[in-house]
């Protein structure tokens, strides 16, 4: 299976940049995995693809506002830092641009020293480990100094910080939005759980690797970043039942699916657990506990479009993708949502 096999052409004024005042208002695709038929609809309408006895699983990791722009402190030179996993409580893996000027020992400081970054060694790819000082609480002076690291597509300010958070989110640790999420409000939610659908959560720290492009030719000698993941107990039982009562799975994004099928045994139960999770699903990937997913719209050859493929199948997505672009959808982290049932 060749990458290239994952390509498709995308005007750059349909990359969505902002995103819009009503997080429910976005349009949505649906795509019947099965035969391929496609509807069009806006998002606050999902109620009407969803059945009570369904179960909508929402990814509840919080973004960090993790790109910091600070100086070095013999030089004064520009430096930008982009926290990607924790290591231990001061100690972060970080991408840092440009990265000659972070060699070990080399000290970064940010907010005229509120926070001060001390490079400690060269990993893989070119990250950095660098232990921070600050006084306080990390997570406050992050709050004070960071901006929200937006994907690189994404050339516009972000006026509201929450805007790049969904309504949900709750467990800080992602260096991305689980985007999928973004459509909801806190009243479409309610009318969800009303009409019968219950819902449930897991938690997946989306890093970096998201948006890392695929590099190699053939998709098999990809590698995939690890992430951590957790899903508690209540959760996994209720996924369990719904599974077991007849009812539809239904992810709200790749993290929630990668998720899931990370912690699924072969026969499809869910057990709570946490850990680290590097899964890559392409086609020819025999989905153990999805049925159906709400996702974005992603960028050609990406692994996330992989994903999509593996459960509607290549041909199916390529054409829903070739139809959204004539009709002039909005595409990836801002843009607007597909249902795959």
């Amino acid at each position: 299976m060749k990458v290239s096999d994952f390509k498709f052409d995308l005007p750059e004024e349909l990359i969505a940049q902002d995103p819009l005042l009503d997080r429910s208002s976005s349009r949505l695709l649906t795509l019947d995995k099965h035969t391929g038929e496609i509807g069009h609809d806006i998002f606050r309408n999902i109620t009407n693809y969803l059945k009570p006895g369904d179960c909508l699983v929402l990814n509840n990791t919080k973004v960090i506002p993790a790109r910091l722009i600070g100086a070095k402190e013999d030089t004064g030179g520009k430096v930008e830092v982009l926290l990607l996993k924790r290591k231990q409580d001061n100690v972060w893996e970080t991408l840092v641009k440009p990265g000659k000027k972070a060699r070990p020992g080399a000290r970064i400081s940010f907010g005229d020293g509120m926070l001060v970054g001390e490079v400690l060694e060269v990993v893989e790819e070119g990250n950095r480990l660098i232990r921070f000082e600050y006084e306080g609480i990390f997570e406050e002076v992050l709050d004070q100094l960071g901006q929200m690291p937006l994907p690189p597509y994404i050339t516009h300010q972000l006026k509201d910080k929450n805007r790049y958070q969904t309504v949900y989110a709750k467990y800080e640790g992602s260096a991305a939005a689980p985007t999928a999420g973004l459509h909801f409000t806190k009243e479409l939610l309610k009318q969800i759980r009303e009409m019968g659908v219950k819902i449930a959560y897991v938690t997946l720290h989306v890093g970096l690797g998201t948006f890392r492009p695929v590099k190699v030719d053939n998709v098999l000698d990809h590698h995939m970043h690890s992430e951590f993941y957790r899903i508690e107990e209540e959760d996994a039982k209720m996924i369990n039942e719904t599974k077991a009562a007849g009812g539809r799975v239904i992810s709200v994004g790749t993290t929630s699916t990668r998720t899931l099928e990370s912690v699924a045994d072969d026969d499809g139960t869910i057990c709570a657990r946490s850990g680290w999770t590097d899964i890559f699903i392409y086609p020819g990937y025999k989905f153990k506990v999805i049925d159906g997913l709400i996702t974005n719209f992603h960028l050609p050859e990406s692994t996330l479009l992989m994903l999509v493929s593996a459960l509607a199948g290549r041909e199916h997505i390529m054409n829903a993708y070739e139809v959204a672009v004539k009709e002039r959808y909005r595409f990836f982290s801002f843009g607007d949502a597909m249902f795959i049932h």
